[in-house]
């Protein structure tokens, strides 16, 4: 044991050595594997963050939930002009389904609006995200309220011209102000204030359901735009109970639909049955795949870094030879010459992969800083950052070291003097 930590401390030694007296050889050769292992955990740390918010902003969301559409959620087998062909849902087929199906422990029909502007006196937040729902929207979604309610039965079917705000609308609206009851304006009508959500965060609820979103009765789009206006995207939303068969469910659904559309048999389904755990499924494959690519381009950056490491360890060799050549006159083993040059090339190559890691760390700071977005460099990446350039240092020093090993000592010392 002691004489490997010793081999370490040269070897360590040897290798500050070779940064204070060939800076820019080294430098330049460690600069392939710094950006080698820059680019793949940049990638791998963006990806991470990426997918630990998506996954944090869909916890709150039933996998199970079925969202009913003419438009599919993912690829889908059927060309696009058919499926443009395929008709909107509607709210009497909402309410159809409603009272046919089993196993449902709750839904409700919602419009995808896109967003629009409110204001409050001289005040505007622009860009709100539009959600328009019938009232079991709130049991759907098991929304919280700092204030006020959400809209009940007899307002929601009467379209009534009542408004639920997020948190953070709310705030940058009325500030100090108590919001209830007051009148807002949006699609050049009067909303009056009934709720504000509890504040939790940014998320992504399909449909929204963040603080950055505001709640109102499907039924006043529905009397402004009809059933079938391209502004928006009716959905029907069906939450299983806890222990239903989703596929049951999913055949059944379509078997109703269809039945009632008219739908012959032997026909396609003219409607998407999306459930929730299959756009995760897709989420985690797209995920995958950026994570295959960052390991692809950053690959070719940590071959060029292996031979500049490979280059280094060589020109090292023949300018220690004499040491060498004295090292194995001296008694020195084969495994020792070996291992000392081993560890310099896996220290080299670890001191431009932990200066990869720095430069990641630093930008991850900036941008979380910057952007809405937590960018987290994981104990995880950071280990296996260390780790690739411990092993490109491997590969790329086992040569130098073998033909260092082989040296013949006599022949050694006099190439040196």
């Amino acid at each position: 044991m002691l004489l490997y930590l010793r081999l370490l401390k040269e070897s360590f030694a040897f290798a500050m050595n070779a940064l204070r007296n060939n800076k820019l050889r080294t430098m330049l050769s460690l600069l392939g594997v710094t950006i080698g292992i820059f680019s793949i955990i940049a990638v791998l740390a963006a990806v991470d963050s990426l997918d630990r918010k998506i996954k944090a902003d869909l916890s709150t969301l039933d996998k199970n939930t079925i969202y009913l559409t003419s438009q599919s959620f993912g690829p889908s087998d059927i060309p696009r002009w058919k499926r443009e062909q395929f008709p909107n849902v509607n709210y009497e087929e909402y309410q159809y389904l409603k009272s046919s199906l089993d196993n449902v422990e709750n839904s409700c029909f919602q419009y995808f609006a896109g967003s629009q502007n409110i204001k409050f006196e001289s005040k505007t937040v622009s860009n709100v995200n539009i959600v328009a729902v019938t009232f079991e929207f709130v049991d759907v979604q098991r929304m919280e309220f700092s204030e006020g309610r959400f809209f009940n039965e007899l307002e929601s079917n009467a379209g009534k011209q009542v408004v639920v705000l997020g948190f953070d609308i709310a705030e940058q609206l009325f500030e100090n102000v108590d919001p209830i009851g007051k009148t807002v304006r949006m699609y050049g009508q009067r909303f009056t204030v009934i709720g504000v959500t509890k504040k939790k965060g940014s998320g992504m609820d399909i449909g929204g359901g963040d603080d950055t979103s505001a709640f109102f009765p499907a039924g006043f789009l529905r009397s402004l735009y009809g059933d079938n206006n391209q502004n928006v995207l009716p959905v029907i939303v069906i939450k299983p109970e806890k222990d239903a068969d989703v596929d049951a469910l999913k055949g059944e659904i379509s078997q109703k639909l269809r039945n009632y559309r008219g739908v012959k048999q032997g026909e396609i389904d003219n409607f998407f049955i999306n459930v929730l755990s299959g756009f995760t499924d897709m989420i985690d494959g797209v995920i995958s795949s950026l994570k295959m690519g960052g390991w692809i381009i950053s690959g070719f950056s940590l071959l060029v870094g292996g031979f500049g490491i490979a280059n280094i360890m060589f020109v090292s060799v023949k300018e220690r030879t004499n040491l060498i050549g004295i090292q194995k006159s001296l008694g020195a083993k084969n495994k020792f010459i070996l291992f000392q040059f081993l560890f310099e090339a896996i220290i080299l190559c670890v001191i431009g992969g932990i200066v990869g890691l720095l430069l990641v760390w630093i930008i991850a700071m900036i941008l979380t800083k910057v952007l809405d977005f937590e960018f987290v460099l994981g104990m995880g990446n950071i280990i296996l950052g260390t780790s690739l350039a411990a092993i490109i240092g491997l590969i790329s020093g086992i040569l130098p070291a073998i033909s260092a090993s082989r040296l013949d000592p006599v022949e050694a010392i006099r190439s040196g003097m």
